[in-house]
């Protein structure tokens, strides 16, 4: 049973090095000065190569088809030979290896960036297999250390090329991947073969809810010690403890003492009650009230929002939607514009993070507030299943669906400090209002990254949660394609507009709180939208999570009993 029980771990470990050094589009600041200079190009046709990375998630569903028709381990590796053509080219382009044109490089950054929907779609599948039970916990833990990839190259590149890490990061992005899904083979090759092993008891339910409290107290060390120690003084034996060793012998060692403490009091048998089944009829009527779907809810006497709201409506969580479903679903839409206004615009923040340090003034505090930004990022993952990570303990019984315990109404309110960190961007352009702004997005677009995967699966079905959820992240892509292009015309049009001509490395600057307030305002906005659709997401779903938590929560009636 122990071994049984460690092969998901195995797998699990597995997700969580794929998803560590997969995140390789977070390094593009790393290297896109040299490609700037290496292609002659401006600013803009820069931007153009950021968001072609963006562009290859649109074709993140193929993923999801291909699973259907093959092997995990082959779709794993379809997306490192991805990666490893995309990025190794672009590493060759850099060294003056070989002469492309730009739009080779553009399409090389599209398939470069469509290899990490495919990695991450492969993990999604791996943890909601092996993990029935607690798959929310298993997907944030793993989706969480995507978070920390740039950290870690960063950290190889300072030990192997600490004299030229520019470069050192593309042929990273290329080789590492591969390595590490060859590593991965050996745990996914081996994972349960069929659903009935994995399932369990409720023992062993308490015996995985021991192990993710440890592999998250572990996970937050990890990301401390990444971001906050000099890459100079890091100990890359530490990390390998850390990152490899700990998620493969943790989970072995607790079920040996679990069981060893099991086995040491075994011996005390205590006979318990039996029961007499009577009144059967009336609880099997009770049962059948309480699993009678709520449908029709009390109006607030307001038709245009009784309209939007039970338009449509969703009563039930976990029906399985195909893509062509759940495109005709309002929730869908909704969903979608809270992504597309929400995390997406976190996403872009990120891109232009550099640029926007660079015209307040605060040039030398670039990698502090990308620390600040990864840092907020990773842990706002963490921090989105700590309500599932508090359940395995405490399994109060929900008998309504609030804000705090349905996923949807957690999502909206991690959504409301993103409207005010842009507002706060506005009025003042101190460093401590960058900082704080910086962390609040990075914590709302983690929070909502490493959710949606959950979300996702829970309203339209886990089965198809691959093929569904990359259709959702389709809207990165398009986000980044219209957010970065304002960004970048406000950007050049204030430099046309100065009567001063600030020059960095020979290439022409705004500088300035005029070069991104009007993106700023306008990001604003959008953000408020999303936190709005958020919010009605909540309201619509409220029905099917109070139907869920009183199929889940319904307990028979004792009536009578025996000694």
């Amino acid at each position: 049973m122990v071994y049984v029980g460690c092969r998901k771990w195995m797998v699990l470990a597995s997700a969580i090095w794929i998803q560590a050094f997969t995140g390789t589009n977070f390094d593009f600041p790393s290297y896109s000065t040299q490609m700037k200079s290496t292609l002659e190009i401006n600013q803009v046709q820069l931007n153009y190569l950021a968001m072609a990375s963006d562009i290859g998630k649109l074709f993140g569903w193929c993923s999801g088809v291909l699973l259907l028709y093959f092997p995990t381990w082959v779709v794993l590796f379809m997306a490192s030979f991805l990666g490893l053509f995309g990025y190794g080219l672009q590493w060759l382009v850099i060294q003056r290896q070989i002469y492309l044109p730009y739009i080779m490089v553009f399409v090389l950054s599209l398939s470069a960036g469509g290899s990490i929907p495919w990695f991450n779609t492969v993990c999604f599948v791996l943890n909601i297999k092996n993990f029935p039970e607690n798959w929310p916990l298993a997907v944030s833990l793993s989706v969480s250390f995507n978070g920390v990839t740039a950290a870690l190259y960063n950290l190889i590149a300072t030990k192997v090329s600490p004299n030229d890490k520019t470069t050192s990061f593309l042929i990273l992005n290329a080789l590492v991947p591969l390595i590490t899904s060859i590593a991965a083979l050996g745990p996914i090759l081996q994972q349960p073969a069929s659903r009935k092993d994995n399932q369990i008891d409720e023992t062993l339910l308490k015996d995985d809810a021991h192990i993710f409290v440890f592999l998250y107290i572990f996970a937050a060390i990890t990301g401390l010690y990444l971001f906050f120690s000099n890459p100079k003084s890091q100990n890359i034996l530490v990390v390998t403890l850390l990152l490899i060793v700990l998620p493969v012998i943790a989970p072995k060692v607790i079920y040996l003492v679990k069981q060893a403490h099991r086995s040491f009091y075994s011996d005390r048998a205590i006979e318990g009650p039996s029961y007499d089944l009577v009144e059967i009829k009336h609880q099997e009527e009770s049962r059948k009230q309480l699993f009678t779907p709520i449908v029709n809810r009390s109006s607030c006497g307001c038709l245009v929002y009784d309209k939007m709201i039970e338009m449509d409506r969703m009563h039930v969580l976990g029906e399985e939607h195909s893509a062509t479903f759940m495109m005709s679903r309002c929730d869908f839409w909704l969903y979608y514009v809270t992504y597309f206004c929400g995390g997406t615009i976190g996403l872009v923040y990120s891109n232009n993070l550099g640029q926007i340090v660079q015209s307040l003034g605060y040039m030398s505090e670039v990698k502090a507030l990308v620390t600040i930004y990864s840092t907020c990022s990773f842990f706002g993952r963490l921090l989105s299943a700590a309500m599932d990570l508090f359940g395995c303990f405490y399994q109060t019984p929900f008998t309504s669906a609030d804000m705090y315990s349905t996923r949807t109404g957690r999502l909206a309110l991690a959504l409301v400090p993103m409207p005010l960190a842009f507002l706060l961007l506005i009025v003042s352009g101190a460093k401590f209002a960058l900082s704080t702004a910086t962390g609040l997005i990075g914590i709302c677009s983690g929070f909502l990254i490493s959710t949606a995967v959950s979300i996702t699966s829970e309203l339209f079905g886990s089965k198809s949660s691959g093929i569904n959820h990359n259709i959702l992240i389709t809207n990165i892509p398009l986000g980044s394609l219209l957010y970065g292009v304002l960004a970048a015309l406000v950007y050049v049009d204030n430099i046309n507009s100065s009567n001063e001509e600030d020059l960095v490395d020979g290439t022409k600057v705004c500088i300035g709180r005029d070069c991104y307030h009007e993106t700023f305002l306008v990001w604003g906005c959008i953000s408020l939208i999303g936190m709005t659709s958020s919010f009605v997401l909540f309201l619509r779903t409220k029905t099917a999570y109070e139907n869920d938590y009183r199929r889940k929560n319904w307990v028979p009636e004792e009536t009578s009993c025996s000694p």
